[in-house]
């Protein structure tokens, strides 16, 4: 745009009067201030774009068409003030979240219950990935904020809020139990003669089983692998094997004695689960979404 702005909003203004007169009053300008706006703009353009007159300036064809176009624009603006002065003061905004579909179902929905009561006008987007494909795109500043397994090494612009701590563990139901050591021998070696369903390979949580499976020297006889860890719960439910799973997923069952959980003579480490935000990507939808309390916090 080679014009100033401001002579626009001049043009603009005489245009939408139809006199010089009464475009000063409204701008709160001298008419000589706007006369010479006038003149500077259509030189410019190199193009006349009012005819003067006694009773005030009219639009010239050149004009006209330069008129419909800043018109838009202008109300264009003043529409986008509105809805930004409408936004803050009734909280409507967006935000997207990343989370895994097992998150999303055990620890997001009961958050965003809270969330949406507090804040019906913020339209809400949720995007299905693992914890590492979340923590790409909360990097790359597509996400507004992920719920996911805490990485152990993350970029100092990331922050880490009402984090929660949670557990891997083994289970099965009792029946699958009682039938693996009737076969096998009540010392049989579970990992070795069981079914053992775990996660995908590229799953955090995977990894980190992997990684207790090393450091124990633990080698399972047979795998299973399912992409979730719903998938995973529903398949020990039946009967089919051992699963590795998040206890804080499954403690109804745990309780109710449906299912069982194995001891081991060295647990799996826990982790760390929480929402995880961009610093430098930061929003008043964000902050509403943080300012919530969580059963994660207590």
């Amino acid at each position: 745009m080679d014009q100033n702005l401001s002579g626009y909003k001049i043009f603009y203004e005489v245009a939408s009067c139809g006199n010089i007169s009464k475009a000063a009053k409204k701008l709160y300008i001298s008419q000589p201030a706007i006369s010479k706006s006038i003149v500077k703009l259509e030189d410019g353009l190199d193009t006349k774009l009012f005819h003067r007159n006694s009773r005030g300036v009219t639009l010239t064809e050149e004009g006209e068409v330069l008129y419909k176009y800043i018109r838009e624009a202008f109300e264009n603006i003043n529409s986008a003030e509105t809805e930004l002065k409408h936004m803050k003061e009734f909280n409507i905004g967006h935000i997207h979240i990343g989370v895994s579909t097992t998150l999303c179902r055990y620890m997001l929905l009961p958050y965003l219950k809270d969330f949406l009561k507090a804040y019906p006008n913020i339209r809400v987007s949720i995007t299905t990935n693992g914890s590492s494909q979340t923590l790409q795109l909360l990097e790359q500043r597509k996400l507004d904020i992920g719920l996911i397994a805490e990485p152990k090494v993350r970029r100092p612009e990331l922050r880490i809020v009402h984090s929660r701590q949670i557990h891997d563990v083994f289970i099965a139901t009792p029946q699958y139990l009682e039938n693996l050591r009737s076969i096998c021998g009540e010392n049989a070696n579970l990992f070795e003669e069981g079914n053992i369903m775990l996660l995908e390979p590229s799953n955090v949580s995977r990894q980190h089983v992997d990684e207790y499976f090393k450091s124990m020297n633990i080698t399972p006889g047979q795998i299973l692998e399912v992409g979730t860890m719903d998938l995973l719960i529903e398949f020990a439910k039946t009967g089919i094997g051992i699963a590795c799973v998040i206890r804080e997923f499954v403690e109804k069952e745990l309780q109710e004695g449906t299912l069982v959980e194995l001891p081991l003579s060295l647990p799996i480490p826990s982790r760390n689960i929480g929402f995880v935000y961009n610093a430098n990507n930061t929003s008043k939808s964000l902050e509403s979404f943080l300012s919530i309390p969580t059963q994660m916090d207590k």
